[in-house]
């Protein structure tokens, strides 16, 4: 079997990562111990976090008229890579969250939501809530003005009804 025949299923299976992608992040895994590495796949896996390692070559090839291809700048050297269909922050998220234990985890960079973020970028993403956080907490605060006004109005009815 010739070469092109080995590497097309692997490219072929980035592309189909990338197709519905919402955000990769890509990451120096390097100095990390295998218990560590374990770890941080399980928590990318119950976010439902695709966390793989691929050659440098492959991931360009298949980031190739994609806003990915923007990630092709820091392609070198040891390189993991997260992808995430649902929540555009979770792989920076955990990632950051594991970098706290494991100082040998480094962000290159990444791709959320089609613009490119450094390493500095890809940490303030981090700190970004999840979707579903950010909108419990809107709804809470549509809600404490309204609850507010309603327990006003009660005690009113209530201070009137005894006079």
């Amino acid at each position: 079997m010739a070469k092109v025949e080995l590497k097309a299923p692997i490219i072929e299976e980035i592309k189909g990562h990338v197709s519905d992608a919402k955000a990769a992040v890509i990451v120096n895994y390097c100095g990390i111990t295998v218990e560590q590495d374990t770890a941080l796949r399980k928590k990318l896996r119950e976010a439902g976090v695709v966390y793989k390692v691929y050659k440098n070559t492959f991931l360009k090839r298949a980031f190739e008229g994609t806003d990915f291809a923007q990630l092709d700048q820091v392609l070198d050297g040891p390189t993991a890579v997260a992808f995430s269909n649902d929540d555009a922050t979770a792989p920076a998220r955990i990632i950051a969250d594991v970098m706290k234990t494991v100082p040998a985890l480094t962000f290159k960079a990444g791709v959320i939501d089609g613009t490119y973020y450094d390493e500095a970028g890809c940490k303030v993403i981090a700190t970004i809530p999840s979707r579903e956080v950010l909108i419990s907490k809107l709804l809470g605060s549509m809600k404490s003005p309204i609850s507010n006004i309603a327990r006003v109005i009660k005690q009113i009815s209530e201070k009137n009804a005894e006079a």
